[in-house]
């Protein structure tokens, strides 16, 4: 069906003055749809085809036209071509859970469901829903238009009912007749407000503390019960009056909401047997909204009884702390300690030392009266302190039985001495301990000494008066037996001519040169007794030796060398010098060795120079490999193979089998070919059985037959007067150009 469409769009921000401007999205926005964004007015700018295209979904926002802001939300809206009602109305976000506090008012707005209709709302009552309330009545309504969800009793109470299941019906054709419809489940839950004042269970309350509870310990419980959940039930409970405010404190335990009482001062039952205290519980989060319904705090009394214990013994002071000198005899008092039996029986007190550690056996205490006694001698030096424990019971505890080095017997529990006794450890509750500690003090047993080893250098150059070297001393014993020392040297000694020793009276002293230079040679070491000696009462001294090596020093006073090698330098030279010199040595000697080895592996050349035609003899000082060579080779076949006639076998090695007879030669050996030569002693050196088995090398230096111009030495060419011509020796190239230059020479001497 085809139809025009004409719409408008609104904002409530419009005044009318143009300053808001209308923008519309979506499909066929700008092409079928436009908007006058002054106006809002919408208009289509075609016909409308429903068999092509059933609906279009649009966007329309206002914005600001100065600052493009949004004014409003941007708005969805459906353009349906005419239909028909053919879709129920859905509820596309349920089902729905909600909270609405308890005790609000009528009418307050719980949710706002919206019913969907695909529907064309534009067209009928298609898409006119209308809301109706199918369950949860007579405690919550809707709206029929909106879909308000609101209360409909006065102060809905959690405690009474907390949950609840609304079911909500949209129908359209405004709820006609033929309508279709759709439902939706809205639970809702009553949240909870601080409606509900806490309350003690009881008004009076009775409580029994030993007085052996230690003081912050837990020594009970009290609780004040409330209707009201979370933050609503939280509450702090304080002490507001009563004699025991100040011996007990209270606080709340958030987790389980209780008061906890707690002790803040030792309990004494011979002093005080009970006391009472009031105890107020309130809620810490009020809501004035409902202050009418409080107060929302409530008050119970406590009655605390004490109870009476054994109490084991208090010591006079928490700790102690005493003294005793080192090197003092066995049995030597130390100290007292006391305690006494707090309890109205007024027991005696045995006093014991727990030995935990071997220091606690350095030391013995009287069970009676709580003396401590040294059991051993003590140096100050090796241990200055020591810690005890001292423990006190009732006499009541102590039972007599035989002391054993082992403890006791098996299935007991560990017993500790209580002076002669032994403590049994049936309630070790009622033992009191106290740590003491023991100062050892010092007495002068320790004389002083170097304070260390010393290297003492003096230079043969030294200066009578020369500060060589600054001692100092130590002492083991603290500063009040040793803090001044005193050094001289052994007066028992005569007068020392090399050196003296000078106190600087500040705990050092500087060992000082006597005469003007030390020479090595003469005497390289000194020995010095000196005497120490300290400032204690009485004083202590030692005799120590220090011992003075003479060295050679720059001038600098930098020492160069202690040793007697140094004296090599005598001449004047130094060391530096003289190793600069050796260095030279090494590598002249290096050069010369090097040039005569070089002329020994140097080889001179058997022609001397290539200008230089004359015949040479060439001396070869090689020798050969004597009988050795004659016993393997034929040296007569190597020179000449026209002398090999026949095969003949070597001599240094026997063959195993012997080989065929070669036949002899013929008259025709003058002419055989050198290549043929070689190739035929190669193939008999390897047919050959009697050779060793490894590779050898065989050297033929047969040159072989002259050719058929004759021989071109001159040495015979002088004594025969030969008449043959040399001239064609020009004609053998620029090699022999020399050579026909020279017979040319000799031909034209001898027609001459």
């Amino acid at each position: 069906m085809n139809q025009n469409l004409d719409a408008k769009l609104h904002s409530n921000s419009d005044k009318g003055d143009g300053s808001v401007k209308y923008i519309l999205t979506g499909e066929g926005a700008g092409t079928i749809f436009i908007i006058d964004d002054t106006t809002g007015d919408i208009h289509s700018t075609k016909s409308l085809d429903r068999e092509q295209k059933t609906h279009y979904v649009l966007h329309a926002q206002a914005i600001d036209r100065r600052t493009n802001k949004p004014l409003e939300p941007e708005s969805e809206f459906i353009i349906k071509v005419q239909d028909i009602n053919d879709n129920a109305p859905k509820f596309t976000d349920g089902p729905y859970i909600v909270t609405v506090p308890e005790m609000s008012e009528m009418g307050t707005s719980v949710l706002q469901v919206t019913a969907t209709d695909a529907d064309d709302p534009t067209y009928g009552n298609s898409a006119r829903v209308v809301y109706s309330i199918l369950q949860g009545q007579p405690y919550f309504s809707v709206d029929p238009k909106t879909g308000v969800i609101r209360t409909a009793l006065h102060n809905m109470d959690r405690e009474a009912r907390e949950h609840y299941s609304v079911v909500i019906q949209a129908k359209d054709m405004a709820g006609q007749v033929g309508g279709l419809s759709g439902s939706t489940t809205v639970n809702i839950t009553l949240t909870d407000v601080n409606d509900n004042p806490p309350r003690f269970p009881q008004k009076h309350y009775q409580l029994y503390v030993p007085e052996s509870a230690q003081v912050g310990s837990a020594v009970g419980k009290i609780k004040a019960n409330d209707a009201d959940t979370g933050s609503n039930a939280d509450m702090k409970y304080t002490i507001i009056n009563g004699d025991g405010a100040g011996v007990f404190s209270i606080s709340t335990d958030k987790e389980t909401r209780e008061g906890i009482l707690s002790l803040k001062k030792p309990l004494n039952y011979e002093k005080k047997k009970s006391y009472t205290l009031n105890i107020e519980g309130a809620n810490t989060h009020l809501d004035f909204r409902f202050s009418h319904l409080g107060p929302f705090k409530d008050v119970t009394m406590l009655k605390i009884i004490v109870g009476d214990v054994d109490e084991p013994p208090l010591f006079t002071m928490p700790s102690y702390l005493m003294e005793v000198y080192e090197n003092a005899k066995i049995g030597t008092a130390v100290g007292t300690v006391t305690a006494q039996d707090p309890d109205t029986a007024n027991s005696l007190v045995r006093y014991f030392i727990d030995y935990n550690t071997e220091e606690d056996r350095y030391f013995t205490i009287d069970a009676n009266t709580g003396t401590i006694k040294t059991a051993k001698i003590f140096d100050r030096e090796e241990t200055p302190w020591y810690n005890i424990t001292v423990a006190a019971s009732e006499i009541g505890l102590c039972k007599a039985v035989p002391e054993s080095r082992n403890g006791p017997t098996t299935g007991h529990r560990t017993s500790a001495v209580c002076g002669a006794l032994i403590y049994s450890g049936d309630n070790p509750g009622l033992v009191s301990h106290v740590p003491v500690g023991i100062r050892i003090l010092d007495v002068n047993d320790n004389p002083p000494e170097l304070a260390r080893e010393y290297d003492i250098v003096v230079c043969e150059n030294a200066k009578p008066g020369q500060v060589i070297q600054t001692i100092t001393a130590t002492d083991k014993d603290n500063s009040a037996n040793g803090a001044r020392f005193h050094f001289s040297l052994d007066e028992g000694l005569s007068l020392n001519p090399n050196f003296t020793l000078r106190d600087n009276e500040d705990n050092t002293a500087s060992i000082l040169t006597r005469r003007r230079r030390y020479s090595r040679t003469t005497q390289d070491i000194y020995y010095l007794p000196i005497l120490i000696s300290d400032g204690g009462v009485p004083p202590l001294s030692s005799s120590s030796t220090l011992t003075v090596r003479v060295c050679a020093c720059e001038r600098d006073g930098r020492v160069r060398t202690c040793h007697a090698e140094a004296f090599l330098s005598s001449a004047g030279l130094s060391t530096g010098a003289l190793i600069a010199i050796l260095l030279c040595v090494v590598i002249l000697l290096a050069i010369v060795v090097l040039f005569i080895t070089l002329r020994r592996s140097k080889k001179e050349p058997l022609i001397i120079s290539e200008e230089d035609v004359r015949e040479n003899v060439v001396t070869y000082d090689d020798e050969g490999g004597g009988e050795e060579d004659t016993e393997a080779f034929d040296i007569t076949a190597l020179r000449n193979p026209s002398a090999a006639e026949e095969l003949k076998y070597r001599r240094d090695v026997r063959p195993e089998v012997k080989p065929a007879p070669r036949p002899h030669p013929s008259s025709s050996l003058d002419s055989i070919n050198v290549q043929e030569f070689i190739k035929q002693r190669l193939a008999e050196a390897d047919l050959d059985p009697s050779v060793p088995p490894y590779d050898s090398l065989q050297t033929y230096a047969y040159e072989g037959h002259r050719s058929e111009a004759g021989s071109i030495s001159s040495l015979d060419s002088v004594t025969t007067q030969s008449d043959q011509d040399y001239n064609y020796l020009g004609d053998w190239g620029p090699e022999f150009k020399k050579l026909a230059e020279l017979y040319g020479e000799i031909e034209s001497e001898r027609t001459t």
